[in-house]
């Protein structure tokens, strides 16, 4: 009869490893999308785990026999795993933020969609923006970085030393900001043509008073949304080309901050 010899201190911490890979998988900027199924993740996670943990070489520590200490431990690589996928999902936040900013200047604030990668309504050029930001991501191979920060978390980070200290804070906040200079960066052509076209619509409804300004600026607005988009687009591959490689070094000024 076959008998399995499972030494519990191993197997902690597999689930410690599992837990934040899991925790990152949850947050990542493709993996962590509501239209990905669960099982898939928890798969991935759970496959990702196994390779990683004979590579790491971790230091062996004794067997948790208490729930509580092990509990904490379990909550800080939650929270480690989540501060590594959200500080990487702010970048596509920004540029969201960015369509946003765009539709409703061009005057699709009324007509939003159901945007299936996060579940929610957002505007028609936010889920653009979005999905030609993902594909860039992958075209870039800006994920590369990111699994290797993954196993270099593991380095930095060892298991039971994640601790929140003011540099984490201030350099999740830097993060945090580089949301809004991405936002501004990606939607300044499209804004700037918009605010000039705004003022010299002004101009000509106190010219020509009786024609008809918002029934010319709407349709205007929406012409020359498109097309300045469509002109800054090769900027756009650029400038996310530099942005995501970018992502290596933010990554690694978070976990030796932690």
């Amino acid at each position: 009869m076959a008998t399995f010899n499972i030494d519990l201190a191993q197997f902690q911490m597999f689930l410690l490893v599992f837990i934040r890979v899991g925790a990152i998988m949850m947050t990542a900027p493709i993996l962590g999308r509501k239209n990905i199924p669960v099982v898939f993740k928890a798969g991935l996670a759970v496959s990702v785990s196994i390779i990683l943990l004979p590579i790491l070489k971790l230091e062996p520590f004794p067997y948790f026999s208490e729930a509580i200490p092990f509990s904490i431990g379990i909550a800080s690589e939650i929270m480690l795993g989540i501060i590594i996928g959200l500080s990487v999902n702010i970048i596509f936040a920004g540029i969201q933020l960015a369509g946003q900013l765009t539709g409703y200047q061009m005057g699709f604030a009324i007509a939003n969609v159901m945007d299936p990668l996060t579940g929610r309504q957002s505007s028609i050029f936010a889920g653009l923006l979005n999905i030609v930001a993902l594909l860039l991501f992958l075209v870039f191979n800006a994920h590369h970085w990111f699994l290797r920060s993954l196993a270099e978390s593991f380095k930095l980070v060892p298991l039971f030393t994640f601790q929140i200290s003011g540099s984490l804070a201030e350099n999740f906040i830097r993060i945090g900001t580089n949301m809004f200079i991405v936002a501004i960066k990606v939607a300044a052509p499209v804004m700037a043509a918009l605010l000039l076209t705004s003022v010299a619509l002004g101009i000509v409804a106190r010219t020509v008073p009786r024609m008809n300004i918002f029934l010319v600026a709407m349709p205007l607005k929406i012409v020359l949304g498109i097309m300045f988009i469509s002109f800054s687009l090769p900027y756009l591959a650029s400038f996310l080309k530099y942005t995501f490689n970018g992502i290596g070094n933010s990554m690694n000024l978070l976990l030796r901050a932690m």
